[in-house]
């Protein structure tokens, strides 16, 4: 048996992990899905100072105070981010990574410098999101109706500051891990030499999944699979 934590991207909860951990949880693993400060059902607490380092320490106290250890820590897009610097503060309780289909920045990089976004965002001095026409046709395009319906009704804005500003430093690129990285081919972000960048300097295994960037709902069980492989 193992434990799963599984960290969200931007505009996204812990909900779009369900299918993914409904799958462990059947199998006999135990599998978290926490939700980030500032975002979906945390949405009404967003404010300043929320950043990379704030949801990389809340993932860190949260494997603290749940008393987890030899967990597989697994990130998805910008939830990569947060996954490299959490791994860092909480170094003894780390088993495995898993960056599926993730940002992973070097310190002082950020994501506008890294994707290649088509259209514009609505942002404030507080959060940054896209419109949900724009959701629908273009980031959960490849889901089937219903799921892509139960997603539209969950996307949030993200706070801007854990998404545009630079990569906190870290030591993270010094140490060494054990990893994989997923890589979602019908995704355009992030880009394929970023992902296989990650997995180069990691020494990491590497995948690809025929599917867009949101394999936990257009392809759990693919997905499940690679997470216990």
């Amino acid at each position: 048996m193992a434990t799963f934590v599984m960290v969200h991207g931007a505009y996204q909860g812990g909900w779009i992990w369900k299918p993914v951990a409904t799958r462990l949880r059947a199998k006999g693993h135990v599998a978290y899905a926490p939700t980030l400060d500032g975002c979906a059902e945390m949405r009404h607490q967003v404010r300043p100072g929320i950043t990379v380092e704030t949801h990389a320490r809340e993932i860190a106290d949260f494997l603290f105070y749940e008393d987890l250890r030899e967990v597989v820590l697994a990130g998805t897009s910008s939830g990569g981010m947060v996954i490299l610097k959490a791994a860092e503060l909480a170094r003894d309780r780390i088993a495995r990574l898993s960056f599926v289909d993730a940002l992973a920045l070097l310190p002082g990089e950020r994501v506008d410098a890294l994707v290649n976004r088509a259209t514009p965002r609505e942002v404030s001095d507080l959060t940054t999101a896209y419109s949900r026409a724009d959701a629908e046709n273009r980031m959960f395009k490849d889901l089937d109706p219903s799921m892509r319906a139960w997603a539209l009704d969950r996307i949030t804005p993200h706070p801007v500051a854990a998404l545009e500003g630079p990569m906190v430093p870290t030591t993270f690129w010094d140490q060494k891990w054990s990893a994989s990285v997923i890589r979602c081919t019908q995704a355009v972000n992030p880009p394929e030499a970023h992902q296989r960048r990650t997995a180069e300097k990691l020494g990491a295994s590497y995948h690809e999944l025929d599917t867009g960037h949101y394999p936990m709902l257009s392809a759990p069980d693919d997905l499940t699979n690679l997470l216990l492989a």
